[in-house]
């Protein structure tokens, strides 16, 4: 591997050490693949506003597929409020 691999590297290192100081999400989309729909679910956020394509967000502004991506990204993004 090259010098400027291997410095490139350390440096992506560094930044998701410091991913508070440094990343702010602006927008995101993921597929979640929940256990009562053979097709998986659709979470979005973007400019700190959640969706997510299931019933149950649709009433409460909150769901579980939301909530499970809140947590994988801890601190990263705003909390949804719920309603």
């Amino acid at each position: 591997m090259d010098y400027g691999m291997i410095s490139k590297i350390e440096k992506a290192k560094i930044y998701a050490e410091e991913r508070a100081d440094r990343i702010e999400f602006e927008s995101l989309r993921v597929r979640l693949q929940g256990d009562n729909n053979e097709d998986p679910h659709i979470v979005e956020y973007n400019q700190g506003e959640w969706h997510c394509d299931c019933d149950f967000f649709a009433s409460r502004g909150v769901c579980s597929h939301s909530m499970a991506i809140e947590r994988i990204l801890q601190n990263m993004v705003e909390l949804a409020q719920s309603v």
